[in-house]
């Protein structure tokens, strides 16, 4: 039996962390009696993934970004497409590169040939506090959150989640970004799978890293301030976050966002959702506020967890004399 329906959707920064407050001393037994008047289910065993057996696969071929360098500029130089740089690095928007970032350049002629292009192995970082939830419309949707257990940062963190029945066998399988773009050692950023077309029933699940590479701070800006962070809200129905974000560093943050998680009390995701704060521009010295709504995945919501990641204003190029 899976969880109860969802939905929730989601930078890395000053981070904090509230337990929801309560109006009496024995709240930790509250949520507990409200868990037994209306469970919620635990999730399919966790199942280790297996030892892989050594195949020969080509060596990726990495390239350190220059200045001056743009997708078009490397794809030209290793006879590549610009496509295949974008799906294989997970780019979603070429202005985001960044000097002495790390590109994976992919081996088309083999891809052509019907051989798989090579993928890096991701960083070894940690997927945990995996829970799932039925859709109204019979989709599925797995909420959980990577951990960052490596000493550097992490960027691009994406997973893959398989379902699996009593043999061990995939049922389905999808992959997904987490929802921080740049997750610091030790770090955690939320992600949310959904199985458009789930199968009836599962024994067991696979959860594992899929991509991520050491990330690079360049633009990222992380002198960003959670203040009175504050969650209220119906045990099983929405749940609002409020508070404040202020910048203490140096500069003006730009393209600011704010991710909220929210867990149960057994520690597990229950949703999860990224969007802007009032103003996505804050001047150094400045605050603003933000408000996200959430909707848990069963409930009650037993805490939350507030990350904010935004981005230096670009530096302006003096024109040629």
């Amino acid at each position: 039996m899976l969880l109860l329906p969802l939905f929730a959707m989601a930078g890395c920064g000053q981070v904090i962390t509230r337990v929801t407050p309560t109006a009496t001393a024995t709240a930790t037994i509250g949520l507990t009696q409200v868990a037994t008047i209306r469970p919620t289910a635990t999730p399919a065993p966790y199942t280790p993934a297996p030892t892989a057996t050594p195949t020969l696969t080509p060596t990726p071929i990495i390239y350190v970004i220059q200045r001056g360098d743009s997708l078009l500029k490397i794809a030209r130089q290793f006879g590549v497409s610009v496509q295949g740089l974008q799906e294989v690095n997970g780019i979603t928007d070429p202005r985001t590169l960044q000097i002495n970032q790390e590109l994976v350049i992919p081996r088309e002629d083999l891809a052509a040939a019907g051989t798989p292009t090579p993928t890096p192995t991701p960083l070894p970082f940690a997927v945990e506090n995996v829970s799932f939830s039925q859709t109204p419309l019979g989709g599925l949707w797995c909420f959980g959150e990577v951990h960052n257990t490596t000493p550097v940062d992490l960027e691009q963190a994406a997973v893959t989640i398989s379902l699996l029945d009593k043999d061990g066998q995939v049922l389905a399988q999808t992959q997904e970004y987490a929802q921080i773009d740049l997750i610091a050692p030790g770090g955690r950023a939320p992600f949310a799978v959904r199985f458009l077309e789930p199968p009836a029933s599962f024994d067991s699940y696979l959860a594992e890293p899929w991509l991520g590479v050491r990330g690079y701070v360049g633009s990222y800006y992380r002198d960003l301030e959670v203040r009175d962070a504050q969650g209220e809200g119906e045990r099983y129905a929405a749940y609002t976050v409020r508070g404040a974000i202020a910048n203490t560093g140096p500069e003006d943050a730009i393209g600011v966002s704010v991710t909220v998680t929210i867990y149960d009390s057994l520690g597990r995701v229950i949703g999860t959702r990224r969007g802007p704060p009032d103003h996505n521009v804050i001047p150094r010295g400045g605050q603003t506020t933000f408000t996200m709504q959430l909707t848990p995945a069963g409930g009650p919501v037993a805490s939350f967890r507030v990350d904010v990641l935004g981005r230096r204003a670009p530096t302006p190029t003096p024109n040629p004399s």
